[in-house]
């Protein structure tokens, strides 16, 4: 359920009616709810439930179930009328609506809802960083008043939405995330959220298989510009020739940022130290020195879209730099864990595409470990292209001074056969399972070393994660040998 909060506004049937073009079937168009729930398993008295129709459940099954609960308004579509007990809703005082679309009627309830509060809207898309991005900004923007955010990775036509019916009248601004696939998902984001501030991060080569090319990309990104309101702002990265070509195609008013001289919030001086990035932020209001906490030199980036968010709200460069000071990386996109053992990984185990690849592998190669460790799997939706991609991957991972290479996953050959061609010793590539993985891993890890983990969502490889810090986390020593013969470690 969402939308619980004591200041959201009334919601009446009426308002259904109108903001999702629907019909009556029965119950009083006057009836009340406070929130918008497409969860059965947990909808309230006070809810409107929407029967969403999914590829594995469809929700006009639970719909009865959700009334038996004590809901008393839903929304169906309108070939499910007939097959649901609307006649004994309409004697328990429901009220019932339909739609053709419950899905798409979500949105149009979400963009009815948006345009009736005051909080200006910010919304992020690009093929990586667009999560730490959103989290930065928030940090950022925070300084303002009370700043809504997505739970986890809302970031589609339901996610969106979902957000978007916590909206309040207490909040300043709402920070979201737009993610996509295929072609039109941005445009139909954007329609819902209708952004004051749009942010496009980069175009890399993610989500191919739906897209098609580089090309596809940028103009499924491009979308976010071409549909937001007239004299709204465009946050674009100056660094990335794709967005740059953006910026000189909209009529949007521009606010570019990077670290090249045509970048108004530019970063400058750049160094890495003790695990954290150190820079000069230079902002159109004055220059600000930021320590950001973490070791990854592409998350200046992201910390550069959210200070161009924050000046365009108004804030000083102090808040601003104390806004990305305050962000700590979420779990799972680059998150560095320190262990008993000895042992720092860095788990990067979210999601994956060759532009997010490349950025962990550099981390790792920046990080100044003696011995460096790199665990990866699968990148999914690559379409064509994704052979030769892994085995770029491949090559890139060669040339990184890897003391050892752990590949899993279907590709898991051609990555390794682009490491072979970029010069890396067939004895440092590891082929297999997780779990066999994982073994020869923790016979190979001692302290000092740093092991970084990557893939693509489906290939979970947040597990490599969890059985290194089960192993390596312990403070407990014991006398197990180590590969190669190194010094024993820490293991319970």
């Amino acid at each position: 359920m969402v939308g619980d909060d004591h200041h959201l506004p009334a919601w009446t049937g009426k308002d259904v009616l109108k903001g999702a073009a629907a019909v009556a079937v029965c119950g009083d168009p006057a009836a009340g709810f406070s929130a918008v729930s497409i969860d059965s398993r947990s909808v309230g008295a006070d809810d409107l439930f929407v029967a969403i129709r999914g590829e594995a459940h469809d929700g006009h099954r639970y719909a009865p179930e959700a009334v038996r609960r004590g809901c008393r308004a839903v929304l169906i579509e309108r070939d499910k009328v007939d097959g649901l007990p609307t006649d004994r809703w309409a004697g328990q005082g429901v009220f019932c609506a339909a739609v053709a679309d419950t899905r798409r009627a979500l949105g149009d309830l979400a963009a009815f809802h948006r345009n009736r509060l005051q909080a200006r809207v910010v919304a992020i898309t690009g093929s990586n960083g667009k999560t730490s991005t959103r989290e930065m900004t928030v940090a950022v923007v925070s300084a303002l008043g009370p700043t809504l955010a997505p739970v986890s990775n809302f970031n589609n036509d339901i996610g969106v939405p979902l957000t978007l019916f916590r909206l309040t009248v207490d909040h300043r601004v709402a920070v979201l995330e737009l993610g996509m696939n295929h072609f039109g998902e941005i445009a139909r984001l954007t329609d819902i959220c209708r952004p004051d501030i749009g942010v496009i991060t980069n175009v890399g080569p993610a989500h191919l298989e739906g897209v098609g090319s580089l090309e596809g990309v940028q103009k499924a990104k491009g979308e976010l510009l071409e549909r937001m309101p007239p004299n709204r702002c465009a946050v674009l990265n100056a660094d990335d020739p794709r967005v740059l070509a953006m910026a000189q195609k909209t009529a949007l008013k521009v606010l570019l940022f990077g670290t090249g001289p045509d970048a108004r919030v530019r970063a400058e001086k750049i160094r890495a130290e003790a695990g954290r990035l150190h820079f000069l932020l230079a902002l159109p209001s004055g220059p600000v020195p930021v320590v950001l906490n973490t070791p990854a030199r592409f998350m200046v980036h992201n910390a550069l879209a959210a200070a161009a968010v924050g000046h365009l709200l108004g804030l000083s460069p102090e808040t601003i730099r104390a806004g990305l000071e305050s962000f700590s990386p979420v779990k799972g996109r680059l998150q560095v864990l320190k262990t008993d053992g000895g042992v720092t990984i860095i788990d990067d185990t979210y999601n994956a595409n060759p532009g997010s690849m490349a950025g962990v592998i550099d981390t790792l190669g920046q990080s100044g470990a003696a011995r460096r460790i790199l665990v990866l799997g699968d990148m999914k939706e690559l379409g064509a292209e994704a052979e030769s991609l892994h085995r770029g991957i491949g090559k890139k991972a060669a040339e990184s001074g890897l003391a050892r290479f752990y590949i899993t996953g279907d590709f898991a050959d051609a990555v390794a056969e682009g490491a072979v061609a970029g010069g890396m010793e067939s004895k440092k590539i590891f082929c297999g399972a997780k779990p066999d993985i994982l073994v020869d891993l923790t016979g190979f890890a001692r302290p000092g070393d740093w092991v970084a983990v990557k893939g693509s969502r489906a290939m979970k490889m947040e597990d490599v994660v969890e059985g290194l810090l089960a192993f390596v986390g312990k403070k407990q020593r014991t006398a197990l040998p180590l590969a190669g013969g190194a010094d024993h470690f820490d293991q319970k």
